[in-house]
């Protein structure tokens, strides 16, 4: 089963919390165990697991990222935009997330998007959710 959440920006950089509308894809799928695995669909976002608890870990996440890799204006790709393609390839573009009960399984954790637009206000991810098939020779 594949199916594309469309998670919509305000900031140039920020995290979203995704894990409800990941949590409901799951829920539809009707696997109980297994794999969801998230894709983002484009290069200037990436997706993380990260500490759900405490807002301030977001906080702390997005100022270290822009501080990491800050807007250069010496950057030379024309659309402005290469701090977002960097932070994009240190934190990744890809997660898989395991399925047990028809639950994820993340406890506290919770999945974000680490947003970097310059151009766009709304990224697409893919979330693949497979069914665990185990099989007991003897």
């Amino acid at each position: 089963m594949v199916k594309h959440i469309n998670v919509t920006t305000r900031a140039r950089t920020e995290l979203i919390d995704i894990t409800d509308e990941v949590r409901e894809v799951v829920k539809n799928s009707r696997v109980t165990s297994g794999v969801c695995h998230l894709f983002v669909l484009h290069t200037t976002a990436a997706i993380t697991i990260n500490e759900g608890a405490d807002p301030n870990v977001m906080r702390d996440m997005n100022g270290f990222l822009n501080r990491l890799v800050p807007t250069d204006p010496y950057f030379t790709h024309a659309e402005g935009n290469s701090d977002a393609h960097i932070k994009s390839t240190l934190v990744g573009t890809s997660k898989a997330v395991f399925i047990d009960e028809g639950r994820l399984v993340l406890g506290t954790l919770f999945l974000q998007v680490v947003s970097i637009p310059a151009l766009r206000s709304a990224h697409e991810f893919m979330c693949f959710i497979r069914r665990s098939t185990i099989h007991v020779s003897s």
